[in-house]
């Protein structure tokens, strides 16, 4: 008899689709308004905002909008009760964008949310739908699916000049990743001292729908990331004519960053007479500091973990393996990725890891399982000293049978709570060795 294959899976790195809603919550002046089942929507706020990093949410973030569908709707259908949701919607909520996104049970019956949003157009409104049922994809997908939605339905034509120095940044996704808040800021910081405009999209840097009107003017397109974010890229090079400049290791510390800095200013061709004395002062100061904690480390390293494993996203997990293994010289024994990465891109995320340092190659794998995980966490070799673990809390019951230090990098992270913390950079890159060791320290 056949084995039944694998279906369900334990401890999920990542959210549902309809998580793509905190996507929009993430631009300002932009306002969500859901069409799926009771507690779906619910679900994801406790797995990419409240369970990690408890991140909060204001606005439309924490009053979504939405139709809670049931049995009637999936017999008769919902288009009735989704026009009446935003019909309040604009009604009552304050916002420069609507972004109607449809979940499962809508898709199954066939609700058509283009004919129930077409009169709403016609009158002008900014409303927009996406369709991301969580039988399609995770939150990853979704996020995606949202941003060409708003950029096809919203921003529209552009037959105009690009502005060259201003670029779009695309990395990651808001709220699942941890730290987005924080990354988005230094990340944006990073470039203007380097001579450039950005248009970050999402967060408090971010100008707000009128800053997405902008997308078309930029000189190009900035993927910061192993793989989220190209799917866009390329979307807006067919539609606008634009570049893009693929970097898929996100810049963690003064190498990395400063590298990074010196292939964007490449790419656009712009002077790099600023670019240069921005690198100067950054490092400087990172090595003030660098050197201050080189000399704590020379003291204590013999009670330091010397191997780590991580678990996480593509792109923090490949960033922050470089900056350890490269940088502070540990030893990386297992990096596991857990944010079902799209396997038409896993051969090239796997390569980034061909060789991490002179002599220090990675040993990735991918892997959606909680239970598979912790398995695999504990069959690796950390030899005799402390082991360290960056992943997220639901590697907390391993890490302790281990004896490991653990360090929440990703989603979930229920021991930490984040505001605008960033490992990313200069700046990030302090702030991540203070976490680490003070845990070390601290037992």
């Amino acid at each position: 008899m056949a084995k039944k294959p694998h279906t369900t899976i334990t401890h999920p790195h990542y959210a549902c689709s309809i998580g793509a809603a905190y996507t929009v919550s993430a631009i300002p002046g932009a306002v969500p308004v859901i069409n799926c089942g009771p507690g779906c929507v619910d679900q994801q706020y406790f797995t990419m905002s409240f369970c990690n990093g408890f991140q909060g949410s204001v606005g439309a973030g924490g009053d979504i909008p939405g139709t809670n569908s049931g049995e009637n709707e999936i017999v008769f259908g919902g288009a009735k009760k989704l026009d009446g949701v935003i019909k309040s919607a604009l009604k009552i909520m304050k916002g420069d964008l609507f972004v109607v996104l449809s979940g499962c049970s809508p898709q199954l019956v066939g609700d058509d949310v283009a004919s129930v949003i077409k009169p709403y157009r016609e009158k002008g409104y900014p409303i927009v739908h996406a369709e991301v049922p969580g039988f399609k994809g995770n939150n990853l997908w979704g996020h995606e699916e949202v941003v060409i939605a708003v950029i096809d339905q919203f921003v529209g034509e552009y037959k105009g000049r690009r502005r060259k120095k201003l670029i779009n940044l695309w990395m990651g996704a808001p709220y699942f990743n941890t730290f987005w808040r924080g990354d988005t800021i230094e990340i944006k910081r990073i470039l203007e001292g380097a001579g450039f405009e950005v248009n970050v999209l999402f967060g408090s840097e971010s100008a707000g729908v009128s800053e997405w009107k902008d997308i078309p003017k930029a000189a190009f397109n900035l993927v910061l990331s192993p793989w989220l974010g190209l799917r866009t890229a390329k979307h807006l090079e067919k539609k606008y004519g634009q570049p893009y400049l693929h970097i898929p290791v996100l810049p963690i510390g003064e190498e990395a960053t400063t590298a990074f800095i010196r292939q964007v200013v490449e790419f656009a061709g712009i002077d790099n007479t600023k670019a240069e004395k921005f690198i100067e002062k950054e490092a400087k100061r990172y090595y003030y500091f660098f050197d201050h904690f080189a000399d704590f480390f020379a003291e204590y390293w013999f009670g330091f973990p010397s191997q780590f494993a991580i678990v996480g996203d593509a792109a923090y997990n490949i960033a922050i393996t470089k900056f350890l293994s490269d940088q502070i010289g540990l030893i990386p024994v297992g990096q596991i990725i857990s944010d079902n990465t799209p396997v038409k891109y896993r051969e090239d995320v796997a390569a980034l890891y061909t060789e991490l340092s002179e002599g220090v190659y990675g040993n990735v794998e991918f892997l959606e399982d909680g239970y598979l995980i912790e398995k695999k966490l504990s069959e690796y070799d950390f030899g005799t000293g402390t082991p360290l673990i960056l992943g997220s809390s639901w590697e907390q019951d391993v890490a302790d049978e281990l004896g490991a230090i653990l360090v929440e990098v990703g989603t979930i992270a229920t021991e930490e709570v984040v505001l605008n913390r960033t490992y990313l950079g200069y700046n990030g890159a302090l702030s991540l060795l203070e976490k680490i060791y003070s845990k070390a320290v601290g037992g």
